[in-house]
């Protein structure tokens, strides 16, 4: 199988000389292939990239993980510099989003700037889907996440109306996954259908059990005490290799994780690179 090299381009912490940005991008080279998993909110995106010496331009295809602005604001940039960039997405990716918090209603949709570029996209170039879809030998992406667990939740007071009256479950949230010779390296943007959830749905339609790295946000930033205790035995019994939780995961929630799980747990940010042949 070929090995893919990670590399985090934006993420709310960065180093190697990277701006930090409340956002999700990934950038993911197997073989020939160039994929960007989300975008950020559109100010991190192209800085870092040069400064990592990524090319945007080469990228072949563009997965959106789900219709939040900090993984979507730099979808015209991407579709700009890509000629001949592929999209993939669930349909519901560009509805109407809302947080509530205290009564404080903030709009977290997709851009209209993106809505409009993925809208005059030769259709050719545009994959709505919502379910699973193969961008490679040995490499895809779970389309629907199934909520199987009675644990785990979105991770957040989200609506798809500003009145709090129509909760979002975000079926838009989707996976993507690398099958390498040591197991599935899962790739997320927040996990907002839950990291079991998303482990064992990717276990069934790959048919592969064994998990070897997560990389992405984990949304469990207001995880209960119950819910992490759940994740954790979950995980044990699935047994990952390694952990990198990214961007919404929650500083609190790293640290259990680091201290409850057997696995290496490794905090993301911009610049990180995860190289599947050292796995």
């Amino acid at each position: 199988m070929n090995q893919a090299v990670l590399t985090v381009l934006v993420d709310n912490q960065a180093g190697f000389g990277c701006v930090a940005e409340h956002g999700f991008a990934l950038w993911i080279e197997r073989g020939e292939q160039h994929i960007l998993l989300d975008t950020g909110q559109g100010i991190a995106l192209a800085e870092n990239a040069r400064t990592l010496g990524i090319d945007l331009g080469k990228t072949d295809a563009l997965v959106l993980s789900h219709g939040h602005y900090d993984h979507t604001g730099a979808v015209p940039l991407v579709l700009g510099t890509a000629p001949h960039v592929r999209v993939y997405c669930h349909p519901c990716v560009t509805e109407p989003r809302f947080s509530i918090r205290d009564g404080a209603v903030r709009d977290i949709r997709m851009p209209h700037l993106s809505m409009h570029a993925l809208g005059i996209l030769p259709l050719a170039r545009m994959h709505w889907s919502g379910e699973p879809v193969r961008l490679g030998e040995g490499m895809g992406l779970s389309g629907f996440i199934p909520r199987r667990t009675d644990f785990e939740d979105t991770g957040g007071p989200f609506y798809l109306d500003p009145l709090g009256q129509r909760p979002d479950t975000l079926p838009d949230d989707q996976a993507l996954w690398i099958a390498t010779e040591a197991g599935l390296v899962v790739c997320v943007g927040c996990c907002h259908a839950g990291l079991i959830n998303t482990l064992l749905h990717l276990r069934e339609i790959t048919g592969e059990h064994r998990i070897r790295a997560v990389l992405g946000g984990l949304h469990l930033g207001g995880a209960s005490c119950a819910r992490l205790e759940k994740t954790v035995q979950a995980l044990r019994e699935m047994k990952p290799g390694l952990l990198v939780p990214c961007h919404c995961t929650g500083e609190g929630a790293i640290s259990y994780l680091r201290d409850h799980l057997d696995c290496p747990v490794h905090t993301g940010y911009g610049g990180f690179r995860l190289d599947t042949a050292e796995l």
